[in-house]
């Protein structure tokens, strides 16, 4: 149980987490954790709504980072071939069909270090062309500079995805081709310039409980807080130095980082991702009662197998969940502060 001041903090918007507190309301019993993440949740948010994105790989492999788990490295042989960029009607084909489906938010990623000068325009027109079908835009391109975050805002970029991955202590043990400070330098960037941050972490690299904690603490103790906060479990590809890994994450430890994520940032939308083929349906209910309220809806996400869309919609309908229609009205810190 809780002490009475951290109890009474529960549900606040804060941006000075400290670890202890963190570990505290993580490490608590597992039924006190579930009630008070549940109640955070139903505070801000339709306890029986899901936001669904899906994910579009534009342009897959030859990545020059060398990211322990991805199978897009080009330092892994992981049999995934390097692919040219995805004609704009491609993405825009796919965009269509992901709306039809229920998607409301298109996520396009590129297995980019930094985006190149080439591809770059043609990046924008896709979010130009995915803007008009009345669907909200998402993209991962790795780094970022000034003026390519300017041009993005400019063509109307909704959120963008930079994942931090892991704790800044354990993070050399899993990328050394970019620093931890690089990816909150971009981060920064994208806030400042008024795009919606969409950044979350893995869990089950080796990674230490405490490393948990201290990835929800840099998230929690951001001027604003992610919009979307990811949380991926790992699933770890053969010929990568991670392929080692599988099911070395308990289920429960996975569903407290979700519930704790919820209690810290109550105005963030909590993303169960990567890594639901991991889990039965029965801990993805538990991940929902604790806070998550959006998912990857399709059966692909980049190289990795995530349910088919059919199977959600049963599991949503066993649980009574329904699919989020409209984002108009999003809550965020940015917006109560």
């Amino acid at each position: 149980m809780l002490d009475a001041a951290l109890e009474q903090k529960i549900g606040q918007v804060r941006h000075d987490w400290t670890l202890e507190e963190i570990r505290a309301i993580m490490d608590q019993p597992f039924n006190d954790l579930m009630f008070q993440a549940q109640t955070v949740h139903r505070a801000n948010f339709n306890a029986n709504e899901v936001q669904t994105s899906t994910l579009v790989n534009i342009k897959s492999g030859g990545c020059a980072e060398d990211c322990s788990y991805c199978s897009q490295s080009s330092r892994y042989d992981t049999g995934l071939e390097k692919e040219k960029m995805m004609a704009v009607q491609e993405v825009v084909d796919k965009a269509l069909a992901a709306k039809e489906k229920g998607a409301t938010r298109l996520c396009m990623g590129a297995a980019w270090r930094n985006p190149n000068k080439k591809d770059f325009p043609i990046v924008l027109d896709m979010v130009k062309m995915v803007k008009g079908l009345g669907m909200e835009t998402c993209l991962t391109l790795g780094m970022l500079d000034e003026d390519q975050v300017q041009q993005l805002k400019d063509a109307g970029l909704d959120y963008y995805n930079h994942n931090l991955d892991t704790s800044e202590a354990y993070y050399p043990k899993v990328i050394t081709t970019r620093t931890f400070q690089d990816r909150l330098d971009t981060i920064d960037k994208v806030q400042k310039a008024g795009i919606n941050v969409c950044s979350g972490g893995i869990i089950g690299m080796g990674e230490a409980h405490k490393d948990r904690a201290e990835l929800l603490r840099t998230f929690a103790n951001m001027h604003h807080h992610p919009s979307s906060v990811p949380i991926n479990l790992l699933v770890p590809v053969e010929g990568t130095p991670l392929e080692h890994m599988r099911g070395k994450t308990d289920s429960f430890e996975f569903i407290r980082v979700i519930a704790t994520a919820r209690i810290l940032m109550p105005h963030s939308y909590v993303r169960l991702s990567a890594g639901r083929m991991e889990l039965t349906d029965e801990a993805q209910a538990l991940c929902f009662l604790g806070g998550a309220n959006s998912i990857f809806y399709g059966d692909k996400l980049l190289t990795t197998d995530n349910p088919e869309s059919d199977h959600d919609t049963v599991l949503f309908a066993k649980l009574g969940i329904n699919m989020q229609a409209d984002r108009s009205a999003i809550k965020s810190d940015e917006k109560s502060a």
